[in-house]
C-alpha cells in the first residue's frame, strides 16, 4: 500500500541527469512542518504534484472531499492503521520486532530462498546505475555481455533476498517472475527477458524504458492532459489490463509511476510495469488482500472482497487525474483518504470539467462506480463513445461474456423471459460491445453460438497464465454444465444488461 502523504508533492530540482520527486509528509505534525520521506521506505508512492493542480481540494477554498458528504457527527474508523499492519506481516516490517508473524509462515531463519534460476548473472551483464525504486526492491540499467542481448542495454530488477523475510513475500517474487515470463510479448507490457538470481539477489531481466514514468509527462504538461491525448494514453492502459485481465491475472497496483515510456518521443509507446503485487484471479473468485497504493485503492479492496474489477477502479483514477490535473479522493491522512474512497464521490464540477466532453465525463464517472458489479470492464472500457473514434483501438475477448453466459444457464425460465423485454433497451454502445465480442466467439450463420464457440476463443488467447489462474477450469466448468447446448446471440444480449454498469442492478454474484 502506497504511503498517502500529509504534504502536497514538491518538485525536487536534482542536477544530474535523473530528476526526482520528494515526498515530504508527517500527519502528526502541524501544516507547516517538513520532515522527509526517504524513497527506500516500503510505502513510498509519489503522487502528482499538488501545487500545480489548481482544482485540487488541497488548494480549493471548499471543503475537501471526505467532508463534503459525511451524514454521521464522527466519521467510521479508518482501516489505515489494520492495511499498515496487514502490509507488515506479509513482506516483513522495517522494525521485524514490531510485526507479528503471519499465519502459516515462518521467521527469515530456515526460509528457502532458492527460486531455481540461473547463478549466472555477473557473467552475463554488467549492472549500470540506479533508475527506479519500487515496493521491494530497486531498478537498474546494465549492458548484456553475452547471450541473444549481447550488447543491448536492458533493465534489471533487482530484489534483495534479505527483504523476503515471509513465505508469502518469497511466493510473491516467485509469482512475480512467473507471470512476467508468461504475459511477456504484449506492447504495452514490458518486456521480460529472465530472471537470475545470487545469494543476496534476485534479478529479473527486462525491456528498458527511456521516456520515464507517465506521472512525469503528467507534471511537465502543468498537471494536465488535453482529451485527445488522454484517449491515447487510455487506449494503451486498457489494452494491456484487458489482456491481463482476460489471463485471469489482477495487477493491483495500476498508478502514473507504474507505466513508462519507451522513448521520450511525444507519441512513444507506454508499458506497464511492477507486477510485484499482482495475482492471479479466476472469474468468479474474490481476493481478500489489503494491497495496492492509498490514492488509487478501490472500496472493495477495503472491504476485502474484490477481482479485476480493482484494477478498473485505478483506472478511472488515472483517468480522473489526466483530464483535471487533481485527485478524485484527497485527504491529508491515510485515515482521511480511505474514509473518501469508500464514502465521498469525486466532484465533477469544478474547472476544468465543465469544459469537457460529456462522454470523458460519462467514462470516468463508470470507470469510479463505487459497486464492481457496476462498473466497466477493461473490453467495455475500450468500447465506450468516448474512445469510439479514437484510432488502433482492438475490443480484446471480455470474460464477463463466459460470466453472463454461466448467468443465463442457470436463469429460471422467468426470469429469461423478462431478460428477452430488456434486451429492447440496449444502447447504440452496449450493442456495440457485444457486436465484437460475438465477433470473436465465432458466431454461426444463423446467429448461434455453440458452448464450443466458447471454449476455442478463450484458449486460442490463453497463455501460461491463464493455466495457473485457473480460468481454463472455469470455462471447462461453463461448458461442462451446458456441453450440448446453443445459445442463440439474443440471449447473451439480454443477460448482458444485468451486468451492464450500464441500466441493470441485478446481482451477477453466483
Amino acid at each position: 500500500m502506497g504511503l498517502c502523504h500529509g504534504k502536497p508533492v514538491e518538485l525536487q530540482q536534482d542536477q544530474s541527469k535523473n530528476n526526482t520527486l520528494s515526498i515530504e509528509t508527517d500527519s502528526t505534525k502541524p501544516p507547516n512542518s517538513h520532515t522527509r520521506k526517504n524513497s527506500n521506505f516500503p510505502f513510498y508512492s509519489p503522487s502528482p504534484l499538488s501545487s500545480l493542480f489548481k482544482t485540487s481540494p488541497a488548494v480549493s477554498s471548499v471543503s475537501s472531499t471526505p467532508l463534503r458528504i459525511f451524514k454521521r457527527p464522527f466519521p467510521p474508523p479508518s482501516p489505515a492503521k489494520h492495511i499498515r499492519a496487514l502490509l507488515a506481516r506479509r513482506h516483513g516490517s522495517a522494525k521485524p520486532n514490531e510485526a507479528s508473524i503471519p499465519e502459516g509462515s515462518e521467521i527469515d531463519i530456515g526460509l528457502d530462498k532458492n527460486f531455481g534460476f540461473s547463478k549466472q548473472f555477473a557473467s552475463h551483464y554488467e549492472l549500470g546505475e540506479e533508475v527506479g525504486r519500487g515496493h521491494f526492491g530497486y531498478t537498474c540499467s546494465a549492458k548484456a555481455k553475452k547471450g541473444s542481448l549481447k550488447g543491448q542495454n536492458v533493465a534489471v530488477k533487482v530484489i534483495p533476498k534479505s527483504k523476503m523475510t515471509t513465505v508469502v513475500a518469497i511466493e510473491d517474487v516467485r509469482r512475480e517472475v512467473k507471470i512476467l515470463r508468461a504475459l511477456t510479448g504484449h506492447k504495452n507490457l514490458v518486456q521480460f527477458y529472465d530472471a537470475y538470481e545470487d545469494d543476496d539477489n534476485v534479478y529479473a531481466i527486462m525491456e528498458l524504458c527511456e521516456g520515464g514514468e507517465l506521472l512525469d509527462r503528467i507534471l511537465s504538461r502543468g498537471g494536465k492532459y488535453s482529451e485527445e491525448d488522454a484517449k491515447t494514453v487510455m487506449v494503451q492502459i486498457l489494452s494491456v489490463v484487458a489482456y491481463c485481465h482476460l489471463q485471469g491475472v489482477v495487477h493491483r497496483d495500476l498508478k502514473p509511476e507504474n507505466f513508462l515510456f519507451t522513448t521520450k518521443e511525444d507519441n512513444s509507446t507506454l508499458k506497464a510495469i511492477d507486477f510485484g503485487l499482482s495475482d492471479y484471479v479466476k472469474p468468479d473468485e474474490r481476493l481478500n488482500d489489503i494491497v495496492g497504493s492509498a490514492y488509487y485503492v478501490a472500496p472493495e479492496v477495503l472491504h476485502r472482497s474484490y477481482g479485476t474489477e480493482a484494477d478498473m477502479w485505478s483506472i478511472g483514477v488515472i483517468a480522473y487525474i489526466l483530464l483535471c490535473g487533481s485527485r478524485p479522493y484527497w485527504a491529508r491522512t491515510e485515515s482521511g483518504i480511505f474514509r473518501a474512497v469508500l464514502k465521498a464521490d469525486p466532484s465533477f464540477d469544478e474547472a476544468p470539467w465543465p469544459s469537457l466532453s460529456p462522454e470523458a465525463i460519462d467514462f470516468v464517472k463508470r470507470l469510479l462506480n463505487k459497486d464492481y458489479r457496476k462498473r466497466l470492464t477493461a473490453a467495455q472500457a475500450l468500447s465506450h463513445p468516448w474512445l469510439a473514434n479514437h484510432h488502433d483501438i482492438k475490443i480484446p475477448l471480455d470474460m464477463i461474456v463466459y460470466k453472463l453466459a454461466k448467468a443465463y444457464i442457470y436463469s429460471s425460465s422467468l426470469r429469461k423471459s423478462a431478460l428477452r423485454a430488456l434486451a429492447k433497451t440496449l444502447t447504440v454502445a452496449q450493442l456495440a460491445f457485444l457486436r465484437e465480442q460475438f465477433t470473436l466467439l465465432g458466431p454461426s450463420k444463423n446467429g448461434f453460438i455453440s458452448m464450443q464457440n466458447f471454449k476455442r476463443a478463450v484458449i486460442k488467447h490463453s497463455t501460461d497464465a491463464m493455466k495457473d489462474s485457473r480460468v481454463l477450469d472455469y470455462v471447462n466448468m461453463v461448458m461442462h454444465n451446458a456441453c450440448s447446448g446453443f445459445l442463440p446471440i439474443f440471449c447473451l444480449i439480454v443477460r448482458t444488461i444485468l451486468s451492464d454498469l450500464f441500466t441493470s442492478r441485478i446481482d451477477l454474484e453466483f
